[in-house]
């Protein structure tokens, strides 16, 4: 690691400060560091469309608009080969909210994300992209948080899990706990 300077503005300053204190940074550099890691991030899946990735999509719905629940689930089966899970909460009487766990190339993620939320009766729509390595790549860990894992980086078409309607509860293929957690 790398011991760097740098000159910044006061209200800049300020703002970084703040950042720190409302996410709970112990040093400016650990938020600096995820600033650049969230702008590479996000420019790999801008520039790349066709990369795989993983994502969040989230979006809270009026259940009673006509057929929108069969018109969400009958999306989610036409790109089954996208989702990996699907957790479905009652957040009130009249809304739901959805959290689709997804895995593809950039384009096909975004596409779906688009096609769902702007559903009519869809209120809220959010999509977070995280790249996804092609090869699975090892990777180590720090001292004291070893662990084994059988888990891929790469999207693969044949590995999903079918929605239905109602309640989800999904589990996925291989949950590998840290050794450090209680």
């Amino acid at each position: 690691m790398q011991r760097i300077t740098i000159t910044i503005d006061d209200d800049l300053l300020t703002a970084l400060d703040d950042l720190c204190a409302r996410r709970g940074y112990q040093t400016r550099s650990e938020a600096i560091r995820d600033i650049v890691r969230d702008a590479q991030a996000s420019e790999r899946t801008e520039n790349a469309p066709d990369a795989p990735c993983c994502a969040a999509l989230t979006y809270v719905y009026e259940h009673e608009t006509r057929d929108l629940a069969r018109r969400l689930t009958t999306s989610q089966h036409d790109h089954h080969d996208l989702s990996i899970a699907t957790l479905h909460v009652h957040l009130t009487h009249d809304d739901c909210l959805e959290i689709a766990v997804l895995r593809g190339t950039v384009r096909s993620v975004r596409d779906f994300a688009d096609s769902v939320t702007t559903q009519r009766g869809v209120k809220h729509g959010n999509l977070y992209i995280v790249p996804a390595s092609e090869s699975g790549e090892a990777h180590s860990h720090a001292p004291g948080h070893a662990h084994a894992h059988g888990h891929s980086h790469a999207p693969h078409a044949d590995d999903h899990h079918d929605v239905s309607e109602g309640p989800q509860h999904e589990t996925s293929d291989e949950i590998t706990p840290h050794d450090d957690e209680h």
